[in-house]
């Protein structure tokens, strides 16, 4: 399989008012026609395929009537094919929906999926696992592929996602709204997966007719959601005795054990009623529920924060049958960089390899305690945005992080999984997805239901992908004039506003570009005394100390929000004469439970660019590049969140007042040029706005670790030929 490259129309084009641009030239399907000033990213010649040295095709076994693809049991998970026992299940998350829409819309196509799955085999993941109910065309282009490679064929791990999450607000799972969706949705899910349901249309659910099964491949079934702590304990306190209305699960396929919680009582009741509905149809699989380490049955004193350690939620209290052969499976989404107790708590900090690793500690002690119960991890991995929303030991850090430096952490902790015993891994995941959002920056994403409308790169959450889906852009920028002897030129695109400045003369005096998206502004730009007071944003490039620094006004400095009552003293000493250098703040203050002390506020200094190369097709790409010079001038690419704008698509900036921010449409934003001491306006920067999304999906360099990790991951022991041809 290829490094696809792939352009899908779903808009005409951005276009700048102040010029007639070029709209970006597409082609349906994949392939060729991308437009100009986007060459196709080198194909890769190093990369070496994993090569299967047996077969995966399924072999079942017989128990209890039933068909049993895998199993789970005596701390090991079992997967069994016709090459012999799989104990290490390596995959990967697929979400449901691509740029431009919401999850909820499930947009995929059949053409979607049809190019997906050769690659994800190619890289060397075995399985799949979805969070709910694909459409149709998942369950049909799996089965086909599944046929055409019939001895390396994609498993899958069906997830049944929660559908009522009102129990938050409620603060009761056992409300009957929420039950009976659960039970429906259960039932439907098994439906899909066996090809024997129809849906008709409903928001946020996928509709159509399933009529092709895949009951065959599926390894696993994974249910509901990563659960609210709060509603939980709420949950528990409501129910604390076994009661009609909350009772024990003493059932055919799973029982309750004595000290199960109310909250575990539940989710054993949906595993007996998942368990069920897979038996009627002659089958069973390893069952499990969504956790996360704010839930897990462990405690962590050191742990700062309240909400990360209220209540535990333990796989162990929910017991198969004899009559339910499959076993069942402590499931985990498991990050590197959060909660805090992993950067201190003692009994995580275990030497691998030469130094301390509390990720792989922290696996250590999970896995001791589930015992006879097998774990996977659900969900793992890094992301390679600009922006960073957590610290982490080893810098494995919730973002900042270049698409090679991401995939090769991830390729370490899929290492780190399978040394430590866990039954399986899935990585997060295999697109890059542009409506999720992360703490630090939902405030400054206005209106938030337009929030898949564009890429915002100082957004973690949006960068998980193994395949990256970068916005197109015109290639022509549009002339905004001369001031203070530069030439400006500009474009816009779903992530960036790119601006090109042509300085006249020899002159290496800083040159400040100041950004008027609302009224108000500081007497003079930073550094300057020439009169300004017009603009919001200011960036400061100085080519004589290679630097390039994007300050905001103070009053609109929206680091500001994560602090309610009080700015730390080291944060408001950054700002000068009305203006700060941007940052993100990765963490507040936080205090240490067992001595009281406080531990400072930390934060991410985005406003400092990155000098660099951002063509994929370069040795020395950096996708966090956000300026770059040569004999011609100055580039920049600048975020539109360092802009102050809270949405690109409709023009909506960010207002701060206070500890609140609102939103306010803007019709441009006003460019003035500061240099040598002059400050002049050349003409505004306009854009129309926009509905839908034009975007290409690119394999990340720097594959080959992952690519690796997942051989050692299946037990492979070469590497299969490199393609001799290639299509983009």
């Amino acid at each position: 399989m290829t490094s696809v490259v792939r352009t899908t129309c779903r808009w005409t084009g951005l276009l700048l008012a102040v010029a007639a641009l070029i709209p970006a030239a597409c082609s349906q399907g994949g392939g060729a026609g991308l437009p100009a000033g986007f060459p196709a990213p080198p194909a890769d010649p190093g990369f070496r395929p994993v090569a299967l040295n047996r077969s995966w095709a399924p072999a079942p076994r017989r128990a209890v009537g039933l068909s049993v693809l895998a199993d789970a049991d005596g701390g090991r998970f079992r997967l069994h094919t016709a090459g012999g026992e799989v104990d290490f299940l390596a995959g990967v998350n697929l979400g449901a929906t691509v740029p431009g829409h919401q999850p909820g819309e499930l947009a995929l196509e059949a053409a979607d999926y049809r190019r997906w799955f050769p690659e994800i085999a190619e890289l060397g993941f075995r399985s799949i696992r979805i969070y709910t109910i694909h459409p149709p065309a998942f369950y049909s282009e799996l089965a086909r592929y599944n046929r055409a490679h019939a001895a390396a064929p994609l498993y899958l791990v069906q997830g049944v996602y929660l559908p009522d999450e009102s129990y938050v607000e409620k603060g009761d799972l056992y409300d009957p709204a929420v039950t009976t969706a659960m039970r429906g949705e259960i039932l439907e899910a098994v439906a899909a997966v066996h090809g024997d349901l129809v849906r008709s249309p409903r928001p946020g659910r996928a509709s159509g007719r399933w009529s092709e099964s895949v009951a065959e491949w599926v390894a696993g079934w994974i249910y509901g959601a990563e659960l609210d702590p709060y509603a939980v304990r709420s949950t528990d306190a409501a129910h604390a005795a076994v009661s009609a209305a909350a009772p024990a699960v003493v059932g055919t396929y799973f029982r309750s054990t004595p000290d199960a919680t109310p909250t575990e009582r539940w989710l054993g009741a949906r595993m007996e009623e998942l368990a069920g509905a897979l038996a009627s149809r002659g089958y069973a699989a390893p069952l499990a529920f969504i956790n996360w380490p704010t839930l897990d049955p462990l405690r962590h004193p050191t742990e700062p924060r309240e909400g990360e350690d209220l209540v535990p939620v333990d796989a162990n209290h929910l017991v198969p049958t004899t009559a339910w052969p499959a076993g069942t499976f402590a499931s985990y989404h498991i990050y590197p960089y959060y909660p805090d107790f992993l950067r201190y708590e003692p009994e995580v900090q275990v030497s691998r390899g030469g130094r301390t690793d509390p990720y792989a500690g922290y696996l250590r002690r999970l896995r001791a305690h589930h015992g006879a119960v097998p774990m996977i991890v659900s969900e793992f991995g890094v992301p390679s945005s600009l922006g960073n929303a957590h610290a982490a030991p080893l810098q494995r850090d919730q973002g900042g992080h270049s698409e090679s430096e991401m995939l090769r952490i991830d390729a370490d902790l899929l290492d780190v999984i399978r040394e430590e015993k866990v039954a399986g891994a899935f990585l997060f995941s295999w697109t890059d997805e542009w409506f999720k959002r992360t703490w630090n920056t939902t405030a400054r994403q206005i209106p938030a239901d337009r929030r898949q409308l564009w890429h915002d790169v100082l957004t973690n959450e949006q960068f998980f992908g193994v395949l990256a889906t970068d916005p197109l852009t015109s290639a022509m920028p549009a002339d905004l004039g001369t001031a203070a002897g530069v030439r400006v030129s500009a474009a816009v695109d779903p992530s960036y506003v790119r601006i090109v400045l042509h300085r006249a003369g020899t002159s290496r005096t800083p040159v400040r570009l100041g950004l008027d998206v609302i009224p108000g502004g500081p007497a003079s730009l930073p550094g300057s005394t020439a009169p300004d007071g017009a603009s919001d944003v200011a960036v400061v490039v100085d080519v004589a100390s290679d630097a390039a620094t994007v300050w905001v006004r103070s009053d609109q400095d929206l680091a500001r929000l994560e602090f309610p009552t009080t700015v730390p003293a080291e944060l408001a000493a950054r700002c000068v004469k009305g203006w700060c250098p941007q940052i993100l703040v990765i963490s507040g203050e936080t205090v240490d439970r067992a001595t009281g002390t406080t531990r400072r506020a930390e934060y991410q200094p985005v406003g400092t660019l990155r000098e660099g190369v951002w063509d994929p097709a370069s040795a020395e790409y950096d996708n966090r590049s956000t300026w770059r010079r040569d004999d011609a001038g100055v580039e920049l690419r600048l975020p539109w969140g360092l802009l102050g704008i809270g949405d690109p698509s409709s023009r909506t900036a960010v207002v701060v007042t206070g500890s609140t921010v609102t939103g306010r449409a803007v019709p441009a934003v006003g460019v003035r040029v500061d240099a040598d001491g002059v400050n002049e306006a050349v003409r505004a920067l306009q854009w129309q706005p926009w509905d839908r999304v034009s975007y290409r999906e690119r394999r990340k360099p720097g594959i080959q670790p992952l690519v690796d990790a997942l051989g050692r991951a299946s037990g492979s022991s070469g590497t299969g030929s490199v393609p001799t041809t290639r299509s983009w």
